[in-house]
């Protein structure tokens, strides 16, 4: 038994309930669901991997604008259920070091926890639900779809990254590199599968974009 999951539950889906750019509260369910899958396959400890999967977008700064603030209310949340400040701490060695954002310059070695975390975030990133959720927050932040005279950017930092592209683009930028930087062999299975959806997808778009479909 997890030690207040419903508690938590509550918590994110408070905190996220009505976040507009694809990181909502059903988002957060996804994730905990493909890492409950992965989590099959690999000796974990099972608490810190659902703790972090539900908590690992809260802070985040694409969905707050005061991340130091939404940290302090995880770490009174966690403590308040009855968690101790070593887990506390394992939780934010996870959340702070998954991103893709985060290891764009520093490759970060995660427990086999934040592995199975990272993995499944990244896979709710990808396949048919990763191309909605990719239109939904170029959407909400003013991208454009395409430009073919845009090129997809390489060498980013995160403050680069950050800056607002094409969402096309965005698939070269970051989502057809996901999959191979999959690291259980449950979520490298699975995004096979979804990488092959997001090529077919942005194949079949440029062709229609181009008018030879």
């Amino acid at each position: 038994m997890i030690i207040g999951l419903r508690q938590i539950r509550g918590f994110v889906q408070k905190e996220l309930g009505y976040e507009t750019t694809g990181h909502d509260y059903t988002h957060i369910e996804r994730v905990v669901s493909l890492a409950k899958l992965i989590l099959k396959g690999e000796d974990a400890d099972e608490s810190l991997v659902i703790i972090a999967a539900y908590l690992h977008d809260v802070s985040d700064d694409k969905v707050t604008t005061n991340p130091a603030a939404k940290r302090k209310a995880i770490a009174d949340e966690l403590i308040g259920v009855g968690y101790d400040e070593a887990f506390v701490k394992q939780v934010f060695e996870i959340i702070d070091n998954m991103s893709y954002s985060a290891n764009l310059k520093t490759h970060h070695h995660l427990s086999i926890e934040g592995q199975i975390v990272q993995d499944a975030d990244r896979l709710d990133a990808i396949g048919a639900i990763g191309i909605a959720r990719t239109f939904y927050f170029g959407g909400h932040f003013g991208e454009i779809m395409y430009n073919p005279r845009i090129m997809p950017r390489t060498g980013m930092d995160k403050a680069e990254y950050r800056k607002r592209g094409t969402v096309i683009n965005h698939f070269y930028e970051k989502l057809f590199k996901l999959k191979d930087q999959m690291n259980t062999p449950t979520a490298k299975k699975i995004a096979e599968h979804r990488q092959q959806v997001m090529q077919d997808f942005v194949g079949e778009f440029v062709d229609e974009w181009n008018g030879t479909k």
